[in-house]
């Protein structure tokens, strides 16, 4: 990575935002593609986040993006948003423009898809009813990626059902929330099953489901990737079931951001994943 006084500088919004990846994985494309810029972590506290925001333009930043706790109230402060963004009630991506404005937008949609099309080339949204496991902010996206690929039905399973059923009220008729004590059922049929909260994750409980009803044509994804090979992903490969690991959900959702900032396309390889990877060996985090 190099970075001169022209160069380009992008950042990340957290609080924390030591555990982010996103430096990794951006310095890398940069020294791989000779790019002159800087990918930097931005700390900020939520009461500060948007007044922080509000000066990227003037710090020079070319954009952003924003994980937890900012992404709702990215959304509230850029001046235009995409349509997905306001869709999803949530900012990860944002763009200075020439004129000093910010725009938003989620790639966390796009990320999704985009892993499982690497991994699972045949996948489409199409083959049959999707379970979601979670109803927060990554299980919004990925549910209106879903609804937008043609998915007939989307199964919402939710420990706490208020944020399930508000969740099912937007993504419209395709929508069906199941109740905790009947997820095990709603993998019946099921083309695709995605787990999108905490449980799986290093140092989480496990995700307690039964996978006895989940045709072996079916699909299983995490977006979990600490550890890459989650519980659940062990014992559905164990019964024959194709999975994919959250880490390429990462990967592939900071390709719109980079090519906007960067100016250059960047391709998800096989020496990217391996450097995140070793990251995620050598540095354990929560």
């Amino acid at each position: 990575m190099r970075n001169s006084a022209a160069g380009r500088i992008a950042g990340i919004f957290g609080w924390p935002v030591k555990h982010s990846r996103s430096p990794l994985l951006h310095g890398f494309w940069l020294d791989h593609y000779g790019i002159d810029g800087a990918y930097v972590p931005l700390a900020v506290a939520p009461e500060h986040f948007q007044q922080a925001l509000r000066i990227l333009p003037t710090m020079g930043f070319v954009g952003a993006n924003v994980t937890l706790p900012h992404k709702e109230a990215a959304l509230s402060t850029v001046d235009e948003a995409d349509y997905l963004a306001q869709r999803i009630g949530a900012v990860n991506t944002i763009v200075v423009r020439e004129d000093g404005s910010l725009y938003g937008s989620n790639t966390d949609a796009y990320g999704f898809v985009e892993n499982l099309r690497q991994f699972v080339p045949d996948w489409t949204a199409r083959s049959g009813p999707a379970v979601v496991i979670g109803a927060g902010g990554a299980a919004r996206a990925i549910a209106f990626a879903l609804v937008d690929g043609g998915a007939p039905e989307v199964r919402i399973v939710n420990r706490t059902t208020t944020r399930a059923d508000a969740l099912a009220l937007e993504l419209g008729p395709t929508a069906r929330v199941w109740p905790w004590v009947e997820r095990a059922g709603s993998l019946s049929d099921a083309g695709l099953l995605v787990n999108t909260t905490k449980l799986g994750m290093q140092g989480e409980e496990v995700l307690d489901l039964s996978l006895d009803l989940l045709p072996v044509e079916a699909v299983v994804t995490d977006a979990v990737y600490v550890p890459l090979e989650t519980a659940l992903l062990v014992c559905a490969a164990a019964r024959g079931n194709r999975v994919v690991d959250g880490l390429g959900m990462l990967l592939h959702q900071a390709r719109p951001g980079f090519s906007a900032w960067f100016g250059v396309e960047p391709d998800v390889t096989d020496e990217l994943r391996a450097c995140v990877e070793a990251d995620l060996r050598d540095v354990p985090r929560r």
